[in-house]
């Protein structure tokens, strides 16, 4: 191009500058950016943007901040996009104080973030724990006049029941409902597990046998989870005859069910229903999962009995 007298612009270094951050060239890419700056060619938005996402999927979060820091320095605008980079990269990379601190500072002075970074922000709270500052950065969300959608209500939900927290749990999804959302199985999922794990299998079989009524089909999934918490509770014959009539719902128990009421019978003592259903289980094709085979073999050890598997 420079022999034909044509002088590279904006567009084609951005160009040059993409092609070698998606190869994981980075710093040859800025080797690029340096040279355009040389030639007069000054670095837009795109340009910053680019390097920024290629340091956070590297997982290189100084460095992305470095070039944030620069970018504004130059006076060049970061986008939305650009701050919701960043806040994904701290995320992926489980520095959420960081991102927190980037998220005040976009609410002081730069744009507001949408559904989908909140949504992110709440899922990366729950799985390190945090679930005060995931439920005050909720409040902040209706504060600032965003509504959460699905995905957003999910996530709170799902993130209440794994830490424990059935009673807000219980209150949200009463929310759910009353809010007009339009709820498929899995949320009700979600809290029977979460009610099952707390031990509340009564109000798990209550919220269960509504699905029908609410005019939700049953999957494996839903079966299975139902059926490990009867067991769990000490009620193998009740998770039996749950497991049995899964047919009658054209759910056929896989794999993951055999494995699940298999178990169940093992820790209630149950040996001999555990093996019937094992072979049962073996002559459908499907096999003991390695939790199953354990427990089989610490009955043997235990036991000192020998049983044909």
């Amino acid at each position: 191009m420079r022999k034909q007298d044509f002088e590279p612009n904006i567009v084609t270094c951005n160009t040059l500058v993409d092609a070698h951050c998606k190869e994981g060239m980075v710093s040859k890419a800025e080797d690029i950016v340096a040279a355009m700056i040389k030639r007069g060619i000054e670095p837009n938005v795109v340009t910053y943007n680019i390097l920024i996402n290629s340091h956070c999927l590297q997982n290189k979060m100084d460095k992305a901040r470095r070039v944030l820091q620069l970018m504004i320095e130059k006076g060049c605008a970061p986008e939305r996009v650009t701050y919701s980079t960043m806040i994904n990269g701290y995320c992926n990379g489980k520095r959420l104080d960081e991102a927190m601190e980037l998220f005040h500072e976009i609410s002081r002075k730069g744009p507001i973030l949408d559904t989908v970074k909140y949504n992110t922000l709440l899922q990366i709270m729950f799985q390190l724990g945090r679930v005060s500052t995931a439920c005050k950065l909720f409040r902040k969300m209706l504060a600032s006049g965003q509504i959460p959608d699905i995905v957003t209500c999910l996530i709170l939900l799902n993130g209440l029941c794994k830490t424990g927290h059935i009673e807000e749990a219980l209150k949200l999804f009463e929310a759910m409902r009353n809010s007009g959302l339009e709820l498929d199985i899995v949320p009700y999922t979600i809290l029977i597990d979460g009610l099952c794990k707390v031990g509340h299998i009564k109000v798990a079989k209550e919220l269960f046998h509504q699905l029908s009524d609410n005019g939700l089909k049953l999957n494996v999934y839903t079966y299975c989870i139902m059926i490990n918490g009867l067991c769990k509770d000490g009620l193998p014959d009740e998770a039996y005859r749950l497991f049995g009539s899964m047919g009658d719902n054209d759910c056929s128990p896989d794999s993951c069910c055999y494995n699940v009421m298999i178990r169940g019978f093992l820790r209630n003592n149950s040996t001999s229903k555990a093996t019937q259903l094992l072979t049962e289980m073996v002559g459908k094709g499907f096999s003991a999962d390695i939790f199953t085979a354990t427990l089989f073999m610490d009955f043997i050890v235990h036991s000192n009995r020998s049983i044909l598997l």
